[in-house]
């Protein structure tokens, strides 16, 4: 009789859980969003009948990421399951706005925009994904009474196995980014955690994934890869991101098309939050001296510090930047001297002397009475919730003392260039700081070079430091002077000694040239694992950088870019007694031809050809 009862029970349960799985499967839906026009990638959202999300993207024919799991937990709900559909709405976002550094400084947006969104129990998910003819991203934004306490995201990325890949292994322990990127696929990648931006080649499509719009309200993620699975899951770097009221993370970002339209792409600054800094008069890229690199006691010595003042002058450059080891008793005396010479001065400092509002204020308040003109702030090494919030700090006040920054030990920039346009350039890389010619240095791989302007640079400026002959290095002397040009920075910190770029005459008659903020940027030629070719305008001159990985080649580079009439090229090569120049006459119809040795490079000034010249400059 008992058992007659519960087989009663569990047939009268049955017939009621079916309609409602009935029900439940009903409230399955798909969106598919595509661009302004139907141009670039097409983004598919679907929710289960289950209540889980996805995201899957196709370029063409090309399937760039399959159904990825969208959806994010927080301690008062799990969202990324039993969710059930609310609204939709739909808006067409157009900007024009302005940098001041970057592969361009004048940026247009044409993007459509969706918002999705769902509800479970008192809790609501808005998706908010952005569709551009160079990419798609999304990010969340969370509603709930009380404060929004986030544990986890269920956000992955599903690139095919079959991709080529370029990664930055994340998970050393040192909490940041430098690192030389492995070159693998994702079927055969380690499971381990990788930085942004990962760069991948699926079929005819790249794909290069980072974050934008990051700040005090959530932590930096990384991607945390699953061997088996083969996928990328967002990892947070707290147990806890917590916000009043209402979250909103940052963006999700998939750049996406051929290799010119990813390097050429704006969609991390487009997603950012505009310019918190009315004024930027006060704000100016440039080209600065370094002594540390070559000389790490230097930076305790105003004589040296006052010679490399000297040599910025001589060399037309802006700043001189003063690294660890200064003396406030000398410092305001520099600036004096610097400032006859009409040179900035930038110091160093680290994150733990001013970890706190009060120490940021007094000590920001103390450099600028002594006219330092920006600071570069080292050893932050975090991407806590807690350190970013740190980050706004240090933000706000370095724009309400008018201090241009330089973060050093740091993580990389996520459209900060436009938010907070006094940050000139972030560190994030495994720069020329690893290469010092000193024991226990090795030098790069050839294809660390070929790699960083496809992967990190694409993040934003990058301060490399480069152009130093003196480093434990495989490439030519070429190659090196090449990177003034490939490796974009607002503060290009050229870290040779003087001795070393008076004893090449050549390279310092480019680096007196080669200015640091551009106009326009297009890839001429490009394969992070053995070529890249940039072609970046100043004003009305054109300047060319290529470098390669691999062994000796000619390099072709149409000069299509050009505008009308006759034109002079400047071109620095390799030769056999080191570097020469030698200039041509050419035209938009030309093409630039250049054999390069093993791991060689070359850089071109082109300007509009006068009467009488007979180079571009001297």
């Amino acid at each position: 009789m008992k058992r007659a009862v519960i087989c009663v029970v569990l047939l009268a349960a049955a017939l009621v859980a079916v309609p409602q799985l009935a029900a439940r499967a009903a409230t399955a839906r798909q969106w598919q969003l595509g661009g302004p026009g139907g141009s670039g990638p097409v983004a598919t959202v679907a929710l289960d009948g289950s209540g889980k999300l996805s995201l899957a993207v196709r370029r063409g024919t090309t399937q760039v990421l399959q159904a990825s799991a969208v959806g994010i937990r927080t301690a008062a709900a799990d969202l990324g399951t039993g969710l059930a559909f609310s609204t939709r709405a739909d808006a067409h976002v157009t900007e024009q706005y302005q940098t001041l550094v970057g592969r361009r400084r004048s940026h247009t947006t044409d993007a459509n925009q969706t918002t999705l969104s769902f509800t479970k129990g008192s809790s609501r998910l808005d998706l908010v994904v952005r569709v551009a003819a160079d990419g798609v991203a999304y990010r969340y934004v969370v509603r709930q009474s009380g404060t929004v306490t986030v544990t986890g995201e269920a956000s992955e990325f599903a690139v095919p196995t079959s991709a080529a890949a370029v990664l930055l292994p994340y998970a050393d322990g040192r909490n940041d980014y430098e690192n030389v990127h492995v070159h693998t696929t994702v079927g055969a990648a380690a499971a381990t955690e990788y930085g942004y931006p990962s760069l991948f080649h699926v079929g005819d499509t790249w794909l290069l994934i980072t974050e934008s719009d990051l700040n005090g309200s959530y932590g930096g993620t990384r991607l945390a890869f699953n061997g088996t699975s083969h996928r990328f899951r967002v990892t947070l770097p707290d147990p806890q991101e917590t916000n009043p009221r209402t979250l909103t993370t940052p963006w999700r970002t998939l750049v996406i098309g051929d290799l010119a339209t990813v390097t050429g792409s704006d969609l991390v600054t487009d997603l950012a939050a505009p310019a918190k800094v009315a004024d930027t008069s006060w704000i100016r890229p440039g080209r600065a001296a370094w002594s540390w690199w070559s000389d790490g006691s230097s930076t305790g010595s105003l004589t040296a510090q006052e010679k490399y003042t000297d040599f910025a002058a001589r060399m037309g450059w802006d700043y001189v930047l003063v690294d660890a080891g200064w003396s406030a008793s000398w410092v305001p005396t520099l600036v004096k001297y610097a400032q006859g010479r009409h040179i900035g001065v930038w110091i160093w400092t680290r994150q733990p002397d001013i970890d706190t509002q009060a120490k940021i204020s007094a000590a920001f308040s103390l450099w600028k009475s002594w006219g330092v003109v920006g600071l570069k702030i080292d050893h932050i090494r975090s991407e806590q919730q807690v350190r970013m919030k740190w980050y706004d700090q240090v933000l706000a006040t370095s724009a309400q003392d008018r201090l241009m920054v330089d973060f050093h030990g740091s993580t990389i920039p996520r459209g900060t260039e436009r938010t907070w346009p006094q940050v000139l350039t972030m560190e994030g890389v495994r720069g020329a700081e690893a290469i010092h010619n000193k024991p226990g240095r090795n030098p790069f791989p050839a294809t660390h070079y070929t790699d960083l302007p496809f992967t990190r640079n694409l993040a934003g400026s990058m301060d490399y430091t480069p152009v130093t002959f003196g480093a434990k290095r495989t490439n030519t002397d070429a190659a090196e002077l090449a990177q003034s040009v490939v490796f974009e920075s607002g503060l290009q910190n050229f870290a040779d000694s003087v001795e070393s770029y008076d004893a090449h005459p050549v390279a310092e008659r480019f680096l007196r040239q080669v200015p640091n903020v551009w106009d326009e940027t297009k890839l001429l030629s490009g394969d992070p694992d053995s070529i890249v070719v940039l072609a970046r305008r100043h004003g009305t001159d054109w300047f060319v950088g290529a470098i390669t990985a691999g062994p000796g080649r000619t390099i072709v580079a149409p000069l299509a870019f050009l505008g009308t009439g006759d034109w002079l090229a400047d071109v620095y090569r390799d030769g056999p007694g080191g570097l020469t120049v030698t200039t041509q006459r050419v035209t938009s119809a030309t093409t630039l031809t250049v054999t390069e040795p093993t791991n060689g490079g070359f850089t071109a000034r082109l300007c509009p050809a006068t009467a009488g010249a007979t180079s571009c400059g001297t």
